[in-house]
């Protein structure tokens, strides 16, 4: 066995270990992927109302 061998099966452990915890805090702190899609867009949808009939209320356009 060679040093190069031996060096590298560690190197390689460490380097997953960081990246699944790099992995593990990407999320920032938003939605869930696995949250009701239908709400979303239904509640985003009215917002954009919302917000039009307030820009046209005002005179904006």
């Amino acid at each position: 066995m060679t040093a190069s061998s031996t060096t590298s099966a560690p190197a390689s452990a460490s380097v997953s270990a960081a990246l699944a915890s790099l992995v593990t805090r990407a999320r920032t702190g938003g939605p869930k992927d696995d949250g009701p899609k239908v709400l979303e867009h239904v509640l985003g949808w009215t917002f954009v109302v919302v917000l039009a009939m307030f820009v046209t209320q005002l005179g904006w356009m």
